[in-house]
């Protein structure tokens, strides 16, 4: 079991800076990559930026060279530094866990969700 707590969401304005945090507890070991999503209304969630466990990260290209996911390993913690925010930006912003579960027989992958925290960008 993966537990996920995000914070730090808010509302900021245009140009502005926010910083969302992951926190992953439980069995974190098995984690294999985490995940920034995100859905504005009347759209589909979409995958913002992601981070491996050895550390590879990848992004959407609308937030490329705005947005960075980096982790802390220590603490269990993940971030998402956005800058530059624009009003597109607006969403819920959730993170996403994919781990492994099941046996050494039985494997397979599950994804944990947290709750999601408010972005909003105002012009």
């Amino acid at each position: 079991q993966v537990q996920l707590v995000e914070s730090g969401g808010g509302l900021v304005q245009a140009g502005g800076s926010l910083r969302l945090s992951c926190a992953a507890s439980g069995s974190t070991f098995s984690i294999n990559a985490i995940g920034w999503y995100r859905q504005a209304p009347g759209k589909q969630r979409e995958l913002v930026a992601a981070i491996s466990s050895g550390g590879s990260t990848n992004y959407a290209d609308s937030v490329k060279g705005r947005f960075t996911i980096s982790r802390d390993n220590a603490k269990n913690t993940v971030y998402l530094q956005m800058n530059s925010l624009k009003p597109e930006d607006t969403a819920v912003y959730y993170c996403n866990a994919e781990a492994d579960s099941g046996s050494y027989y039985s494997r397979f992958l599950v994804d944990y969700w947290g709750q999601g925290t408010q972005v909003t960008v105002s012009s």
